[in-house]
């Protein structure tokens, strides 16, 4: 029985969430674990509106805010203890860190 990590990481920030990505392929790569990725997703742009009253008869507005959102995404097949270490590592508030654990029978 194999399993399989999937790491999704997300922030608006790209150099934090690079920073965050290139440390987990340099400890997978001195720990020899199988790592697969990172996967880079195209950036999601989000447009917000963003109203000057809460009034429902004003329709004055500020300009939309608008922001992106990189997503990169790692696979660790088996390597429990390393991908456990690191889904439980303190990721910084900027970036957003989702796993996915897969069980993989083999035959």
């Amino acid at each position: 029985m194999t399993f399989v990590t999937r790491l999704t990481l997300q922030s608006g920030d790209r150099a934090a969430l690079d920073g965050i990505v290139d440390d987990i392929k340099a400890t997978a790569e001195k720990k020899g674990a199988a790592l697969k990725g990172p996967h880079s997703h195209p950036p999601d742009r989000h447009r917000v509106p963003q109203h000057r009253r809460l009034h429902a008869d004003d329709d004055r507005t500020f300009p939309a805010w608008e922001y992106t959102v990189f997503t990169r995404e790692l696979e660790i097949h088996g390597y429990d203890d390393f991908a456990r270490d690191v889904a439980s590592r303190a990721f910084p508030s900027s970036v957003h860190v989702e796993a996915e654990i897969e069980q993989i029978h083999m035959q």
